[in-house]
């Protein structure tokens, strides 16, 4: 059915050109206002220019201020006073890490993790949205076909108006107008917004960045994953070292039980050390058992991570054999803000934040809204597609809130809100950042220190089982130095290698923190 917002039914008379008659008052038809010439046109259009100045002079009386941010704290200069322009973020994962078995399971895990496959979903959520506010700045246009019936009272002015209008000599064969009177329509309507304000076009603003955002999000996930597959990597290297070191142990606590089943025999000592020897050496091969457990374990953990069921994880030697870099630089800290994925998501985020208030001020502006349509209009399917059926219309409206405020006012509060928020996000995510670096920075110096004295004292306790041996069997020390000795290089030995672990986990982190990983 026609908008009848463009034309207007009015009793006809001899000095006023009208159209077709239609359905509508005595004698009615439809025909352009016309208020638009002649001083009754220019007082009309005076009233109508008046009452869009109020609407926008209303609005933007009460339209709020641009919003003071706050000022952001300023960063250290410098990680624990390093100043180098270079740090080890720079470097690719595959250069960073340089361990063949360790570069496939990243692979492995950059094809198949799940979480990462969800990251790339918010991407194509986001892209999505963003394609959804740029439609909004083109005019939506819409085919329609319609049909619908109205039946007329004989008192009301329709029903007076076209039975009047049926006894013309001008309303014969289609044109007479029948009660229930049915309406088609065939054509295309469209509804658009003019952009004055830029309202439209900063929301497809804050969704591009939102979009962005969400790509810096999976380079997060990216960093994570690639840190974490790592992580699980040296935590399985380092209980293979401790299987090696307990089996090397229980060689050792073998040999012993055996030279002490001998002295036993020769009489030199008693049941009771036999006894001692064997619960040492059960003690000893039950925590192998809880090792290889703790490797069923870690290998399920990292296969989660690479997106497939549990199976081996081929993996080099044990942490035993290997040593940290010499030297790890760390860069400044203006390096990790651009580098680093979760600060630049966040600072997007309140990028896009901070746009959605403008977006929220506009709502405070009066609004442009044009609608318009073009198509066949009839009450008779005869003459539907007939060219005198061609109907069109246009209208133009501006309108703000006047009244009922309450909602735009709300509107603004929660952006504003929402704008603080990521504010004080982004701070966090900055201070969380800085802080993660300095922790394993240091944790890394301080590891190296404690694992150089750990490796001494591993060979001190080592010299101390072999003279304690040799003692014991020429009859100067007692069966309790022997286990003593013993039982004191196996807990150094565990403790160097759980320290070694923390280094290799912490320089690890260290990459992370500083925004390495996703390159």
């Amino acid at each position: 059915m026609a908008p009848s917002f463009i034309n207007k039914r009015v009793t006809s008379t001899p000095n006023r050109p009208v159209g077709p008659p239609q359905k509508g008052a005595k004698n009615a038809c439809w025909y352009r206002a016309p208020f638009w010439g002649g001083p009754t046109g220019r007082l009309g259009v005076f009233l109508i220019y008046s009452v869009l100045l109020s609407v926008s002079l209303l609005s933007s009386c009460q339209m709020p201020k641009p919003l003071l941010q706050p000022s952001a704290r300023p960063m250290p200069v410098s990680f624990a006073g390093q100043a180098d322009t270079l740090g080890i973020a720079s470097q690719n994962w595959r250069n960073f890490f340089a361990d063949a078995q360790l570069v496939q399971l990243i692979d492995t895990a950059l094809a198949g993790n799940l979480d990462l496959r969800i990251a790339t979903q918010r991407i194509e959520a986001a892209r999505a949205a963003f394609d959804y506010t740029q439609g909004f700045l083109a005019p939506q246009v819409n085919a329609v076909a319609s049909a619908g019936v109205d039946r007329y009272g004989q008192n009301t002015l329709n029903g007076v108006g076209n039975y009047d209008t049926n006894l013309s000599d001008n309303v014969r064969g289609n044109q007479v107008i029948p009660n229930p009177t049915p309406d088609y329509f065939l054509g295309a309507r469209s509804t658009w917004e003019v952009d004055i304000w830029g309202k439209l076009r900063n929301r497809r603003k804050a969704a591009y960045l939102r979009f962005l955002a969400s790509e810096k999000g999976r380079h997060a996930v990216i960093t994570a994953l690639v840190a974490e597959v790592a992580q699980y990597y040296y935590r399985l290297l380092a209980l293979d070292g401790e299987l090696e070191i307990i089996q090397k142990n229980i060689n050792y606590q073998q040999n012993a039980l055996g030279l002490v089943r001998i002295q036993k025999e020769a009489g030199r000592v008693t049941e009771l050390a036999v006894q001692q020897f064997t619960a040492q050496l059960l003690n000893t091969r039950s925590r192998q058992g809880q090792v290889r457990q703790r490797i069923i374990e870690n290998e399920n953990q990292l296969n989660r991570l690479l997106g497939r069921y549990p199976q081996p994880i081929v993996r080099g030697s044990s942490l035993q054999d290997r040593e940290l870099p010499g030297q790890v630089l760390t860069g400044i800290p203006a390096q990790m803000l651009v580098r680093r994925p979760d600060i630049q998501q966040a600072e997007l985020d309140l990028q896009a934040a901070n746009v959605d208030i403008d977006v929220a001020r506009a709502e405070f502006l009066p609004s442009l809204n044009l609608t318009a349509y073009l198509g066949l209009n009839a009450f008779r399917t005869a003459v539907l597609f007939n060219p005198a059926s061609i109907a069109a219309g246009l209208l133009g409206g501006l309108s703000g809130p006047i009244l009922n405020r309450r909602f735009v006012k709300a509107n603004y509060r929660q952006s504003v809100a929402q704008s603080r928020e990521s504010l004080y996000r982004y701070q966090q995510t900055i201070l969380t950042g800085f802080s993660d670096v300095t922790t394993n920075l240091k944790g890394v110096e301080n590891y190296r220190s404690v694992a150089d004295l750990q490796a001494q004292e591993v060979d001190v306790l080592e010299k101390a089982v072999t003279t304690s041996n040799d003692l014991f069997a020429g009859g100067y020390a007692s069966y309790l130095e022997v286990i003593t000795a013993q039982r004191s290089v196996l807990e150094a030995e565990l403790a160097l290698i759980n320290t070694k672990q923390a280094q290799f986990l912490a320089i690890t982190d260290l990459y992370r923190s500083l925004g390495g990983g996703w390159q």
